[in-house]
């Protein structure tokens, strides 16, 4: 029988879907019952896909809505990809091909400019179109070789810190994200299946342990930061689950509290923006160490038009650039201008184009990351026209790198 690629018939299908992405993703095969009735209840909300061979699953994928923040602040449609996954009895048979291209076929009939996606492995998704948009830190920090001042008053500045519980963490939450959201490209936004999960109101993951949960409000009494941590009793080291600030005294206040908690010796904490301000925090930076610096969120441009009309630019120009896209729509010459008021119009032009790139490369550049002069000078950037890199970097970076703090 012909392998089928098709979207699940109901929410009674997820099951055998389930167990081929808990398998490829080395969980036990059977859901919970719990993760499963979650799934289940919220099976509206995603576009499921499953290849299917004498009825077997045998491969899946998911995607669903999702907004993400570009550069400027403006909110961006994309088709956020999740749950991709062959069996390992049926691998190297374009399973993956399939399902992803026509995922995204159908964002780019949908209208969606974008689609994302976080890669297990780097080498997978490079050839559909998909390239690293953001990069992240984890840091592990040794609180006795900060030199922060214990003594000194939390939080400075006429703010506040107060311990708070679940609930309390479930209602101010998901509204400082959104606030924190407009003001960082890269950032996306949380389902509230995701605020259940972090206050343990939902479907819990084997080995939960329920959180420190640690509010800050401004002088006038709004908040402006949440802060969730366990410790790990053996090794006396502070994990932290989330860490939202809005404003930087609500940043100093929490990262203050964190390096200061009695009989706590370490901190490690995820997922952070790669130009954090951590170590200008502490007055020996080197009690931070980098424990990995990784790329995050993948970006697949399927509208250049629409996604690099969307942002902004910190400096005017205008921009002539071909992209090469064997397997979408996006490849084609392209002007780009920006304007003194950072707005930018991009559109199809038939003139000789500046610079050449890959869509893969071309998504570093969307969210102002990737770097047009280092791009040419490791070969994936032709510069055709003398001084073109240069005017994108110009252009396209930005002063602030981008930042996706999720992971889907």
């Amino acid at each position: 029988m012909p392998l089928d690629v098709r979207p699940l018939t109901g929410p009674d299908e997820l099951p055998a879907w389930l167990r081929v992405v808990r398998t490829a993703f080395l969980e036990p095969p059977t859901v919970p019952a719990d993760r499963l009735a979650e799934l289940t209840a919220s099976y509206g909300e995603s576009r499921f896909t499953g290849a299917f061979e004498d009825g077997d699953c045998v491969g899946t994928l998911r995607s669903f809505p999702q907004r993400v923040t570009a550069v400027g602040g403006a909110e961006v449609v994309a088709d956020a990809i999740s749950g991709v996954s062959v069996a390992p009895t049926h691998r190297r048979r374009g399973i993956l091909s399939r399902m992803i291209g026509a995922d995204l076929a159908a964002a780019h009939a949908r209208g969606e400019a974008v689609a994302t996606l976080i890669a297990a492995e780097y080498p997978i998704y490079g050839r559909f179109g998909f390239g690293p948009a953001t990069h992240s830190l984890d840091w592990r920090v040794a609180l006795a070789a900060t030199g922060i001042d214990r003594q000194r008053a939390l939080p400075a500045g006429g703010g506040r810190l107060a311990l708070v519980d679940a609930g309390t963490a479930l209602a101010q939450g998901p509204a400082l994200h959104e606030r924190l959201r407009a003001t960082r490209p890269g950032a996306i936004d949380r389902s509230p299946a995701w605020w259940r999960t972090l206050t343990g109101t939902g479907a819990r993951a084997p080995g939960w342990k329920e959180p420190v949960y640690v509010l800050h409000r401004d002088a006038d009494g709004t908040p402006a930061g949440l802060l969730c941590y366990e410790v790990d009793d053996t090794s006396r080291t502070a994990k932290v689950h989330d860490l939202l600030a809005t404003s930087p005294a609500a940043r100093r206040a929490l990262w203050t509290y964190l390096c200061t908690i009695d009989h706590v010796t370490h901190v490690e904490i995820y997922h952070r923006p790669p130009d954090d301000v951590l170590p200008l925090l502490l007055p020996d930076p080197r009690a931070a160490r980098v424990t990995r610096l990784a790329d995050f969120l993948w970006v697949r441009v399927l509208d250049v038009a629409a996604a690099f009309g969307a942002r902004t630019y910190e400096a005017p120009g205008s921009l002539v650039f071909g992209v090469a896209d064997a397997s979408g729509p996006a490849g084609g010459t392209y002007r780009l201008t920006a304007d003194a008021d950072g707005t930018g119009q991009v559109e199809r032009t038939e003139e000789e184009p500046e610079l050449v790139l890959d869509v893969g490369d071309l998504a570093r550049l969307w969210l102002g990351d990737g770097s047009p002069l280092a791009l040419a000078e490791a070969g994936l950037l032709d510069e055709r026209t003398e001084g073109a890199a240069a005017r994108a970097e110009r252009v396209l970076r930005t002063a602030r790198r981008p930042w996706c703090p999720d992971g889907f």
